[in-house]
């Protein structure tokens, strides 16, 4: 007997699919550049609210490292993304606003990808704690 909060395989297998895919190309091509060329994408980051390129560097290497690790283990996923969404808001929204949609769309396919997982969360295909797996067990 399934219960109302369980998914089929094929749903866990998505949504793994989902947050491998949509981590390993925001690490690719955002934040590991960000990472081994530190100093080079000071001299070159937006700073649309003015606080200066390392503060808004730091938060941009957060968004772009730290949270896509944490959704691919399936730890804190929803949580992790918001800080995600919200640098690919800033990006589309305030620094790139005069982007056409085909300018933007591998941005806003990021975007898509990471509001999906955080109205999903990871599916059952992930790194559990002892906690959660005692709860998911029944013990408790």
């Amino acid at each position: 007997m399934t219960s109302l909060f369980s998914q089929p395989p094929r749903v866990n297998a998505g949504l793994f699919f989902l947050r491998l895919t949509g981590c390993l190309l925001l690490l690719h091509v955002h934040g590991l550049p960000k990472v081994f060329h530190f100093s080079e994408e000071l001299t070159r980051i937006e700073d649309p609210f003015g606080l200066g390129p390392y503060m808004s560097l730091i938060p941009a290497i957060f968004a772009e490292v730290i949270c896509p690790i944490f959704i691919l283990l399936g730890i804190f996923t929803r949580l992790a993304c918001l800080p995600i969404i919200g640098v690919l808001l800033v990006a589309m929204v305030f620094v790139h606003p005069d982007w056409s949609i085909a300018e933007g769309q591998f941005g806003w396919l990021l975007l898509i990808i990471f509001t999906t997982l955080a109205i999903t969360g990871p599916g059952t295909w992930r790194i559990a704690t002892a906690k959660q797996q005692g709860i998911r067990h029944g013990a408790g």
